[in-house]
């Protein structure tokens, strides 16, 4: 059988960025690369969006671009300018053509079509088990969640980011095509924390995402009743439905990098690569594949390149609140945009914050619930 330096398990956006990135750096020019998914994706199957400050890597395939947000609830609701943020939108259609076009070039980069079975790791090289065969190298990338435990870890509670959005195109202008509305807390919650997202493309086209951060799913239909009737109450009765999308996105704190080895290393989702408070991964996967091509050149064990920060435990605090007192997290999320620079609040969610701008933000939210839930951790920590 054949050997490669490095194997990337799992086509998605986390693998391709770092298939990318290597095919990109003289490094890796030698090495022999395998890509394995079960489908070679050309499609929407995604769309990504993130802020950035200025050009980044995927300006090429950016395909909307914000420079003001809104958000809203009950009791605040403010458009601003996010300067020196800009709010960017990336079909994955186009992320999918673009690094492919790359790849397909690259006479060391090979894909193969294979569903995964299993990663083993051998302490000299590791092996992936597929259904058609078993393949070898030195270092094992993988993004392709192979166990479920995280769902019933008493340790790290589950909430899950679920959505359903109607693509839409009305008779005539409805919307703000220069204005991202990233949360818009003012419908019934129900319980819940429940918002929609609404990404304008033009003044008669845009996407609504009714979201939700919570343990339970909705059936289908709730979800539609409810973009439904936000578009009746913005007086949006005449339009089309162009498509639809529904995707759930897994937010917990648990330590997915225990499952790391000396030449196995669990990226993405799979490796706790998503942002556990937001649900936001794409930003993510773009600066640790940028920090993981330097890793490799250190020939470091791969377990040693992943490692908690305080931003972790920031996240771990607040989804304790939400597995508990799921209704709060529009009052949390409204207390933070009512009280700091929207900048900062993007900075803090980037963790690229010091600690006194971390003070800052965290002392703009209600105290009550993060003093409980860090009793409540240090609780845990010490039973």
């Amino acid at each position: 059988m054949k050997h490669y330096d490095y194997i990337i398990s799992g086509a998605g956006a986390s693998g391709l960025m770092l298939a990318y990135r290597m095919a990109h750096d003289p490094f890796f020019s030698k090495s022999e690369i395998l890509i394995i998914d079960k489908a070679h994706k050309t499609i929407t199957d995604h769309i990504w969006c993130y802020w950035e400050k200025e050009a980044d890597l995927w300006e090429p395939i950016i395909s909307k671009k914000w420079h003001h947000i809104l958000f809203a609830s009950p009791n605040h609701t403010k458009q601003s300018m996010i300067a020196p943020y800009i709010y960017k939108k990336v079909h994955s259609k186009d992320f999918y053509t673009y690094i492919w076009d790359l790849l397909e070039t690259q006479t060391n980069i090979t894909f193969v079509q294979d569903t995964l079975i299993a990663i083993k790791d051998q302490g000299t090289e590791a092996t992936v088990v597929t259904k058609k065969q078993t393949y070898y190298a030195q270092k094992v990338f993988n993004s392709i969640i192979l166990d479920h435990d995280y769902h019933n870890d008493p340790t790290y509670p589950l909430i899950k980011q679920h959505f359903l959005g109607w693509f839409i195109r009305s008779k005539t202008p409805a919307f703000d095509q220069d204005v991202a509305t990233f949360m818009d807390f003012d419908i019934p919650q129900k319980g819940n924390t429940r918002f929609m997202y609404v990404l304008p493309t033009s003044p008669t086209e845009a996407l609504l995402e009714y979201t939700l951060f919570s343990k339970e799913l909705l059936k289908n239909n709730e979800y539609e009743a409810a973009i439904a009737t936000y578009l009746q109450e913005k007086n949006i009765t005449d339009y089309e439905i162009l498509e639809k999308e529904h995707g759930v996105i897994p937010m917990t704190s648990h330590i997915f990098y225990t499952k790391n080895t000396k030449n196995v290393l669990h990226i993405g989702t799979a490796g706790g690569w998503t942002k556990a408070s937001t649900g936001y991964t794409f930003r993510n996967a773009t600066k640790k594949t940028a920090a993981l091509t330097t890793f490799l050149k250190t020939k470091k064990p791969l377990h040693r390149f992943a490692k908690r920060n305080k931003f972790w435990f920031y996240d771990v605090l607040l989804l304790d609140i939400l597995a508990k007192h799921n209704e709060k997290g529009g009052s949390l999320f409204s207390s933070m945009f009512r009280n700091g620079k929207v900048s900062q609040i993007f900075k803090f969610l980037d963790e690229e914050t010091s600690f006194t701008e971390d003070l800052q933000i965290i002392l703009s939210m209600p105290k009550r619930p993060f003093i409980k839930a860090l009793f409540g951790r240090i609780k845990k920590i010490l039973s």
